[in-house]
């Protein structure tokens, strides 16, 4: 049998992240950046750990992506992240000069389209993959955190 490594499978590894910021009390957001088939950095929210309002996943996979690199572009890569990212990942993600992005859920509210952000003009970006799976994680998330107060 052979692996088919597409966008659902990579996005399935962003779940993977993103479960491990739900056990962590974070907002569970997870993301990989992905080069020719392989993933080459993983991360999850960590504001509240880091008491960092900017641990955002995705400013961390860019971080963990470029030092990977040993450059400060992702020219290349593919960032897969679980939810639509915000105007300052989106900002991060534009000086990057990343060329894909995939997520999973729409941000109506906080996400970069929502806000009129704009990514670099050569990045292209599909949206809802395994959009019902990362919903639910954060639904979930949000339900829990309400029965806790």
């Amino acid at each position: 049998m052979e692996l088919i490594l597409d966008d659902a499978y990579f996005m399935k590894k962003a779940l993977q992240e993103a479960e491990v910021a739900f056990e962590n009390g974070e907002v569970p957001i997870g993301a990989v950046v992905v080069v020719q088939g392989r993933i080459i950095a993983r991360a999850h929210n960590q504001t509240e750990k880091l008491n960092d309002v900017t641990a955002h996943a995705e400013m961390l996979a860019i971080t963990a992506a470029s030092n990977f690199l040993g450059g400060k572009y992702l020219y290349d890569c593919t960032l897969y992240v679980t939810l639509e990212p915000c105007q300052m990942c989106a900002g991060a993600l534009y000086w990057s000069q990343i060329p894909t992005i995939v997520y999973g859920a729409t941000d109506p509210q906080r996400g970069y389209s929502a806000t009129g952000v704009n990514l670099h003009p050569k990045t292209k970006v599909t949206g809802g993959v395994l959009e019902k799976e990362a919903n639910a994680l954060l639904k979930r998330f949000f339900i829990q955190r309400r029965n806790l107060n």
